[in-house]
C-alpha cells in the first residue's frame, strides 16, 4: 500500500485551504486499525471545517469528515479482524485526528462500532453522525422518562439530517411529531417522514414572559437561540429539551422559572465524546427498534468524492434538506 487520495484542510497565512492530495498510511494520525473507506457523509460541522466558517480543527492539517464506515484491512485489536464492517462517527474524526475523506484511515479502536447487523456501510452512512445524535437524544430523553403518551414532542430544523432522523424515529416510536421548518415548500418531505405537524419559523409567537401556554411534552432543538428559549417558556411539566445544535444562535436567554416551576429537563446531547459503552448501546438501538422507517427518503443523495469541493457551500447557507452520503472509489491504493 503506497498512496490513496484524502482530502486535507490545512490552514495557510491564517486561512483555511482544503483540497485533494495523495498520502501514504504512515501519513495519517495514529490509530491501531486501518480501514478502506466506502463511506463518509457531510455535515453542517464538515462544511464549516472545510470552509473556515467555523474553527472546527484543532490541529492542521488533518483529512475532513467527522464520519467514516468501510472494511477493516489490517488491525492491532483480535476484536476487529480484516473483512469486518466498520463504522466511526465523532471521537475528534476531522478535530484532532484524520477524518473520513480519505480512501483509507487510521483509527483507535476504541472508537470503532460494528456496522449494525441487518444494515450496510451506507446505510450507516445514510445516518452518520447526524442520525446517531437524533437516537442519541431520543436514548437520554427516554432514560429521563419520556413517553408517546406524555404528549407531542417538537423538533425545531426538522429538515437538517439531524432533524429529519429525529422526526422519522420520533415517529417509528410512536410520538405525535410536530416539525419547526423555516422551509414552506418542504412541508409535504416531513409529513412523507412522520411529522404530524409543521410549523412555520414565520409563523411562531416567542412570547415574552418567563412561562408560557404548556405545549410540548419533549423537544429536539438543532437551533439555539431565540428558539431554545421559546421552547423553555412553552414546555409541559416534566419535559425534555435535547439540545443538540446551534444553527440559530450559541446565544440562551431564559430563566430559572421553567426548570422551578415545571421541572423542564435541558439535556445537553455530545455526540462526539460518548463513552463507548453509551455509544454501542444507541447505535444497537439505531439497529433495532430506532431504525428509521424512511431512509431511502432521507438520505437519497449520494455523491462522488470528487464533487466534495463544490457541495460544502450549499450547507452554509442551509439550502439541503435531509443526508447526503460521500461514495469512495473502490480501488487500492497505488
Amino acid at each position: 500500500m503506497d498512496t490513496f487520495r484524502a482530502y486535507r484542510i490545512n490552514q495557510e497565512e491564517g486561512s483555511v485551504v482544503a483540497g485533494f492530495e495523495e498520502l501514504s498510511i504512515d501519513d495519517l494520525t495514529e490509530g491501531n486499525v486501518v480501514v478502506k473507506v466506502s463511506h463518509s457523509t457531510i455535515n453542517y460541522k464538515d462544511a464549516l471545517a472545510a470552509t473556515g466558517a467555523g474553527k472546527i480543527l484543532r490541529r492542521y492539517p488533518l483529512n475532513g469528515g467527522i464520519d467514516l464506515a468501510g472494511t477493516v484491512v489490517s488491525s492491532e485489536d483480535a476484536d476487529f479482524q480484516p473483512g469486518a464492517a466498520v463504522l466511526v462517527n465523532g471521537c475528534g474524526l476531522s478535530e484532532t485526528v484524520d477524518g473520513g475523506y480519505a480512501e483509507y484511515a487510521r483509527v483507535d479502536s476504541a472508537c470503532l462500532v460494528p456496522v449494525p447487523e441487518g444494515m450496510t456501510p451506507k446505510q450507516a452512512m445514510q445516518l452518520g453522525t447526524a442520525g446517531y445524535t437524533a437516537a442519541l437524544a431520543i436514548h437520554r430523553m427516554e432514560q429521563n422518562g419520556q413517553r408517546p403518551e406524555n404528549g407531542p414532542v417538537v423538533v425545531t430544523g426538522a429538515t437538517g439530517g439531524v432533524g429529519s432522523v429525529a422526526v422519522d424515529m420520533l415517529d417509528g416510536r410512536g410520538y405525535e411529531v410536530v416539525a419547526v421548518t423555516g422551509k414552506a415548500d418542504q412541508q409535504e418531505y416531513l409529513a412523507r417522514i412522520g411529522a404530524r405537524r409543521v410549523l412555520l419559523r414565520d409563523d411562531i409567537d416567542f412570547g415574552k414572559r418567563p412561562l408560557e401556554k404548556g405545549e410540548w411534552a419533549g423537544a429536539i432543538d438543532n437551533l439555539g437561540g431565540d428558539y431554545l428559549t421559546w421552547l423553555t417558556r412553552t414546555m409541559n411539566y416534566g419535559g425534555n429539551i435535547a439540545s443538540v445544535g446551534l444553527a440559530a444562535s450559541v446565544a440562551l436567554n431564559t430563566t430559572v422559572l421553567p426548570f422551578i416551576l415545571r421541572a423542564v429537563c435541558l439535556l445537553g446531547i455530545n455526540s462526539v465524546d460518548t463513552p463507548r459503552d453509551l455509544r454501542l448501546a444507541v447505535w444497537s438501538r439505531i439497529g433495532s427498534d430506532l431504525k428509521p422507517r424512511h431512509l431511502d427518503t432521507i438520505g437519497h443523495r449520494t455523491v462522488g468524492f470528487d464533487e466534495l469541493p463544490g457541495l460544502f457551500q450549499a450547507y452554509i447557507d442551509g439550502n439541503v434538506s435531509g443526508r447526503t452520503v460521500v461514495e469512495m472509489p473502490n480501488r487500492r491504493a497505488s
